[in-house]
């Protein structure tokens, strides 16, 4: 598609003028973010169209381990513990 494009975090970063931590810190922990910092990050969030790879990000958290306990048997197949 002609004039789409997917706005990264160094771009919202270098629009912002904050390091690309910072903006991954406004994303996942704001709270470790000063007011104007955060404001001005949301704001180029904001003006460049930036939306969240979801996919990306979980590709980068690895594996999940938000499974219930024991669902994999925790032991190689046809191996139960004693």
């Amino acid at each position: 598609m002609e004039g789409s494009h997917l706005v990264s975090i160094k771009e919202v970063a270098a629009h912002a003028g904050a390091l690309v931590g910072t903006v991954s810190n406004v994303l996942n922990r704001p709270a470790n973010v000063d007011d104007d910092t955060l404001q001005r990050v949301r704001t180029s969030i904001a003006e460049l169209g930036y939306v969240r790879n979801e996919l990306a990000r979980q590709l980068r958290a690895g594996p999940s381990r938000g499974g219930p306990a024991g669902a994999d048997g925790g032991s190689p197949a046809g191996q139960g513990s004693a």
